[in-house]
């Protein structure tokens, strides 16, 4: 029995709720799809912020509602400002297409077309919603990380200064305040999370030309510096 099967069984059979997602979907095919989503949030016993928030509690949120933990795009908060919650139809809507239902929002994700595939992946995060300081959630989602990288490299403490100086060149396609216009946003990223992708680049695990050429340019120095900056950019 794989580890992902095995952490839905176990989470399904000790939560009854379960027969509350199978009304939505398929939650196990749920997991599945949730493959999609993983590189930026994570789910379930442990789950932290990262690119993304954590989904943890999603079903019933304000918009925008992990308060003072994470960093949202203006777009997001004035739509949780305004009344947007997290149920089943704003969820739907909002991982059918993103940007149709928040102008201006941070998450760079194209959406989910097929509506079977959208009820499978919420059905999936409904079971971290109902009463989750009660259930025994399974296991983060988080995958392992794209590349393995030593201590060393992941303890290094950039200068912010020094990556500012260096990020004229990030700042060409990526733009500084957090919006998305076709190019992932950059700003506010954990700085581990950008540090593992830069050097993901540099050692074409990414596939992207470009940017595996700029990475391949940095220091190990100059890549900690400019997760600093980016980190903590206002």
């Amino acid at each position: 029995m794989s580890g992902r099967t095995f952490g839905f069984a176990v989470l399904a059979a000790l939560w009854g709720g379960a027969a509350l997602a199978e009304e939505i979907g398929d939650a196990e095919r749920g997991e599945e799809v949730f493959d999609y989503c993983v590189g930026c949030h994570e789910v379930g016993r442990g789950a932290e912020n990262g690119i993304g928030p954590h989904l943890n509690g999603i079903f019933g949120r304000k918009a925008a509602g992990v308060d003072g933990e994470y960093f949202y795009s203006e777009g997001l908060q004035r739509a949780g400002a305004d009344g947007l919650e997290w149920h089943l139809e704003t969820l739907d809507a909002y991982i059918e297409n993103p940007k149709a239902l928040v102008s201006g929002t941070r998450m760079s994700f194209d959406g989910l077309e097929d509506p079977q595939e959208r009820a499978d992946v919420l059905a999936y995060l409904r079971l971290f919603s109902d009463d989750p300081q009660n259930i025994p959630e399974a296991d983060p989602t988080a995958r392992a990380p794209e590349v393995e990288l030593s201590p060393e490299v992941l303890a290094m403490v950039g200068d912010p200064d020094y990556g500012e100086y260096l990020s004229s060149e990030c700042k060409t396609c990526h733009q500084s305040d957090g919006n998305d216009d076709g190019i992932p946003s950059i700003t506010n990223w954990p700085a581990e999370d950008f540090v593992i992708a830069m050097h993901a680049y540099k050692r074409q695990i990414r596939p992207h030309p470009v940017m595996q050429m700029m990475a391949g340019r940095l220091s190990d120095e100059e890549i900690a510096a400019l997760a600093a900056y980016f980190e903590k950019i206002e």
